[in-house]
């Protein structure tokens, strides 16, 4: 539940910071006329969002045992992949999204702004692609659908309060330090769905070693006791392990790991000419409420990193 509640916060709050700074930024340039094509591009990407989430729970309805295995295996190496890619992309980019989004607004503001549409569908449903991605993944490895979707949906709430006191000027955080630290607890948490993956894929028949078990300890950690579901639900552990699982999850996040440290530190190390924690999109939304004339110099300053 744990780990999809960070899952929910971190997809959630960047999706809320892309849909603030969108907002912020066309109403400070006074484009209101536009701010329903974005509400639109957000509407239609939570609906792509949770039709992918239907289809993979009830597209596999019907299939053989084996079928079942091998998408959800399959599946559970896509969301890895997906959620290792977004937080190695949140990294680089924390300092800047607020500069990226309005340059991709600039590009599609000519007439009526019908392209913002795409650029907040394209924004907004990444995020939710890989939510429904992961917390499916999820869902499969712990055999629970109640608490990992309650542990998702709380997290996206949390997320759309803090993007709201953020966008208000109320609240300013370290998104920096909060997607580093959340990024490497989620490394680990991808490990586990790379290890349960492969055993699904064990369980279809596509991968050998199904009975090689490198430690069996379910007598010291069974799988129905509180600590073994905690274990389960927060990072996939599995108390039999087969050898390919064990070393698929080595693989996994030991170079990853590694790699995702480095570049952290890279990123801190670096000149600190960004604006505070939250800055950039608080003075966005505050600029919006103060006449255009006051702000049209501002407006075309470069852009600040949505945090330090």
């Amino acid at each position: 539940m744990l780990a999809n509640f960070l899952i929910g916060l971190r997809e959630g709050l960047e999706a809320a910071l892309v849909v603030g700074v969108l907002i912020a930024y066309v109403r400070r340039i006074g484009r209101h006329d536009v701010i329903q094509r974005i509400w639109l591009g957000v509407g239609l990407a939570v609906a792509v969002s949770l039709s992918l989430g239907a289809v993979l729970t009830f597209g596999a309805y019907g299939l053989s045992f084996e079928a079942q295995e091998l998408i959800g295996g399959a599946l559970s190496l896509v969301a890895a992949a997906f959620v290792t890619w977004m937080i190695f992309w949140m990294l680089r980019t924390a300092r800047d999204l607020s500069g990226q989004l309005r340059s991709h607004v600039n590009r599609h503001l000519d007439g009526s702004g019908w392209g913002l549409v795409l650029v907040a569908f394209f924004a907004v449903g990444r995020e939710g692609i890989e939510t429904a991605l992961f917390i499916w993944a999820a869902v499969q490895a712990t055999g629970e659908t109640t608490f990992p979707l309650l542990g998702a949906a709380g997290g996206i709430g949390v997320a759309v309060v803090l993007g709201y006191l953020i966008y208000r000027g109320t609240l300013r955080i370290d998104l920096t330090r909060f997607f580093t630290w959340t990024g490497a607890f989620l490394i680990v948490v991808a490990a586990g769905v790379v290890s349960y993956g492969v055993h699904d894929l064990q369980e279809a028949g596509v991968l050998p070693g199904l009975r090689a078990l490198a430690f069996d300890v379910s007598g010291i950690i069974p799988p129905s006791s509180w600590y073994g579901t905690l274990l389960k639900g927060t990072v996939n552990f599995s108390p039999a392990t087969t050898w390919l699982e064990a070393i698929a999850w080595a693989c996994y996040v030991v170079p990853v790991l590694t790699v995702f440290i480095v570049t952290a530190r890279r990123q801190r190390a670096r000149p600190r000419t960004a604006a505070p924690a939250g800055a950039a999109v608080a003075d966005t939304a505050a600029a919006a409420s103060t006449p255009p004339s006051s702000t049209a110099d501002r407006a075309a300053a470069p852009a600040q990193g949505a945090s330090s």
